[in-house]
């Protein structure tokens, strides 16, 4: 069986049950491998590559994973950054304990999490600075 990848695009991970292949489908964290076709039809799909901006500047979560050391050998990197980006879009300011509740999902083998949660916290953080509350302008 011959697994089809489009060119270019090689960030997203075949990791069965380790959550390497998060992709979003219409903004939410799934898991690539459980997607059938006919679901992504017409979807908006986002792997790692599209999380950057389009001059290839860092994310906030791309770059507080870089900074805080929630990166390792970097195979589980592309599935914590889509999963942690589609959950700060939903709770801006997370707990540390909803913090590791979304990233459940996804598994690491080399860094033991704490560097992960603090990425995810600093991303939040970073997120929240760049974000004006009401009244602000």
């Amino acid at each position: 069986m011959r697994r089809w990848r489009p060119r270019g695009l090689t960030g997203t991970h075949l990791g069965c049950e380790h959550g390497a292949c998060t992709i979003m489908l219409d903004g939410q964290a799934v898991r690539a491998c459980l997607v059938f076709a006919v679901q992504a039809d017409g979807a908006e799909l986002t792997t790692v590559e599209g999380i950057a901006g389009p001059d290839g500047e860092l994310s906030p979560v791309q770059a507080a994973f870089r900074d805080h050391h929630g990166l390792q050998c970097g195979f589980c990197t592309p599935g914590f950054i889509v999963s942690a980006t589609a959950f700060l879009r939903e709770n801006p300011d997370p707990t540390e304990t909803q913090i590791r509740e979304a990233i459940s999902g996804n598994l690491c083998r080399c860094t033991g999490y704490q560097g992960i949660v603090r990425a995810v916290r600093a991303a939040a953080d970073s997120l929240n600075a760049e974000t004006p509350t009401a009244g602000q302008a």
